[in-house]
């Protein structure tokens, strides 16, 4: 990627943390304070940025356009919104969707707990992917390959003490979420919270994306988290049915 782009990037991201002036933006930019002002001129030119009656610079039109474009072409999340809803209806807890985005996973919706709790994800964060349970249903469907070269891969940053810690707890946990058919999070990524998730397939079964529901363990232990997993699977099975996978026609009696 050129200096160029990633710093104009950059000054995006920054922007849309909090509107800045161009001073606050240069102290925190790693560029001279002409060269961040020339950078935002383009990018006020091109509507990626607009800066306001107090001289401060903030996100502009064209970011929530592509914005838009992109949330109309990610068909999942239009597909599952209707399920997601009736599950978190019927539980009351918190409701992801996530998907890859590149080698990331990255949560794509969140329905939010009915409960005073509320947990600190939001549509646009990425999700450890060992860490967190859709993150571990989403790699144990790739090749094993695949999963390996990942696994070989990642920092095993700790964020509690049940985080998995080496590639072959990572690749062992894969395998028993691809037996049993779903991926739990027993307190790995937050001391306070558990989770379970289940793969969403298109119509060739591949798995496009995963749900999850999150919840705080002072409002359900782990027998009853366990207890959400009919429904959640139910879901799932609804929405990869929407999306043409077929079971029966893949594995005939």
């Amino acid at each position: 990627m050129s200096e160029t782009l990633k710093r104009a990037l950059g000054l995006l991201e920054q922007i849309s943390r909090q509107p800045a002036t161009l001073d606050e933006i240069a102290a925190g930019a790693e560029a001279h304070k002409t060269t961040v002002m020339r950078q935002l001129h383009t990018l006020e030119e091109c509507r990626f940025a607009v800066r306001d009656s107090r001289g401060r610079y903030r996100l502009g039109s064209k970011v929530f356009e592509l914005s838009a474009l992109a949330m109309e072409q990610r068909g999942i999340v239009s597909v599952a919104r209707p399920h997601l809803e009736e599950l978190n209806r019927a539980t009351g807890q918190t409701v992801h969707l996530a998907a890859f985005e590149g080698p990331d996973v990255v949560y794509v919706d969140k329905l939010e707990s009915h409960h005073a709790v509320r947990m600190y994800s939001r549509v646009g964060l990425t999700a450890a992917l060992h860490a967190t349970a859709v993150g571990k249903v989403l790699v144990a469907d790739l090749p094993r390959e695949r999963q390996e070269h990942i696994a070989a891969s990642l920092n095993y940053h700790r964020y509690t003490e049940n985080t998995v810690s080496s590639p072959e707890e990572y690749l062992a946990a894969l395998a028993e979420v691809a037996e049993r058919g779903y991926a739990l999070d027993e307190r790995e990524h937050e001391e306070f919270v558990h989770c379970v998730a289940a793969p969403i397939r298109d119509a060739s079964g591949r798995v496009v994306a995963a749900a999850s529901t999150s919840v705080p363990v002072v409002l359900l232990d782990f027998e009853g988290l366990l207890g959400l997993v009919p429904s959640l699977l139910s879901t799932t099975e609804a929405i990869s049915a929407d999306l043409g996978w077929n079971p029966q026609e893949r594995n005939p009696a």
